[in-house]
């Protein structure tokens, strides 16, 4: 009798396990998903503010110089045309950010490093650990605790 409550109990335990196993796993992909997302919504917005500022910033552009042009043309001086160049830098770059495709060229290049440079992604003192934070976190109850007397 108590071998048949014994192995009866032992299924039953191997069952939760097997429950706990399959849960920690689901919950586990639902938190990827979730930061994954996130990054997504991230990235979506610095494009989002990518195309903005491009829109002010194109404005600027063209009347500056469209000013600078009728500057030079009326002074005869070429030299006035000169803060066009750097400021067309600045234009060409926030429209590959904005429609082109420099995210896809910073993924690639950051695909490149995490394959090739990987030691230079390494944080300082190495993974955070399970110790490493319960220490700072009782360093800063034991600030707190001393600050309240």
């Amino acid at each position: 009798m108590g071998f048949l409550l014994s192995k009866s109990m032992e299924q039953s335990f191997q069952k939760q396990q097997e429950f706990m196993l399959l849960n920690t796993r689901l919950q586990l992909e639902r938190q990827l998903l979730m930061q994954n997302q996130m990054l997504e919504r991230q990235m979506a917005m610095q494009v989002a503010w990518s195309r903005e500022f491009l829109k002010y910033f194109g404005s600027f552009f063209g009347l500056a110089t469209l000013g600078l042009t009728i500057g030079a043309v009326r002074k005869r001086k070429a030299a006035l045309l000169a803060p066009v160049v750097p400021l067309s830098f600045v234009l060409a770059y926030q429209v590959d950010a904005a429609y082109g495709s420099l995210m896809h060229r910073m993924r690639e290049e950051a695909e490149s490093i995490m394959v090739s440079e990987s030691e230079r992604l390494a944080l300082p003192q190495g993974m955070p650990t399970f110790e490493s934070i319960e220490k700072s976190r009782r360093a800063k109850a034991h600030l707190t605790s001393l600050l309240e007397r």
